[in-house]
Parts: structure tokens; sequence; C-alpha cells
């Protein structure tokens, strides 16, 4: 029997990774960004989007 596992994909391997950063996306961003005193690029892809998102979680401490 094999243990699941909780791998999280890479976001350049997403298949829709190319596609328009979500809504819900933008509007983390745009919070994560005020805290951290930042400016959130126009037309970020989903996983551009991710990318950024785990960044500035980082930044901000609300990644832990």
């Amino acid at each position: 029997m094999s243990e699941p596992t909780n791998a999280i994909k890479d976001p350049a391997d997403w298949t829709t990774g190319e596609e328009p950063a979500t809504g819900a996306q933008e509007s983390y961003l745009n919070t994560l960004a005020s805290e951290a005193h930042e400016e959130v690029p126009d037309g970020l892809t989903k996983a551009e989007a991710s990318v950024k998102i785990d960044e500035l979680q980082e930044k901000t401490g609300r990644g832990r």
C-alpha cells in the first residue's frame, strides 16, 4: 500500500498556468501588495500570480 503524497505541483508545470490570473488571485495579490507596500504588475498569468502570492506571503508573514 503506497502512502498518499501531498506534493504541490510547481506553478511552472500547471497546464492552465498560462491563463490569466483568477479574480481571487488578483484580489489576494492586491491585499498582500498593499500590506507589503508593493505594486502588482498587470496581466499576470495564473502561474505568475501564484509565485507572486508566495513571495508576498513570505514578505508579509502571512505564509506561516
